[in-house]
């Protein structure tokens, strides 16, 4: 082999690396992410209802109604 063919990267070595590269980086801002998040509900308003029965919501309901 010559000099040239040592040093030369091939395509799939190159995707390869940005690839891992990139999943270091998604695995490295994860955790930034959850740290912005807080939790501000408490139990109560956890456990609260929250469907509502809206003129809105009931015409979904009515036009989307399959012929059964």
């Amino acid at each position: 082999m010559t000099k040239q063919d040592e040093t030369k990267v091939g395509r799939r070595d190159f995707l390869r690396a940005l690839g891992a590269g990139a999943g270091v980086a998604a695995t490295a801002a994860t955790p930034l992410a959850g740290v912005a998040k807080a939790d501000t509900e408490n139990n109560d308003e956890k456990r609260k209802a929250r469907y509502k029965e809206t003129d809105h919501v009931k015409t979904f309901y009515r036009v989307n109604r399959y012929p059964g």
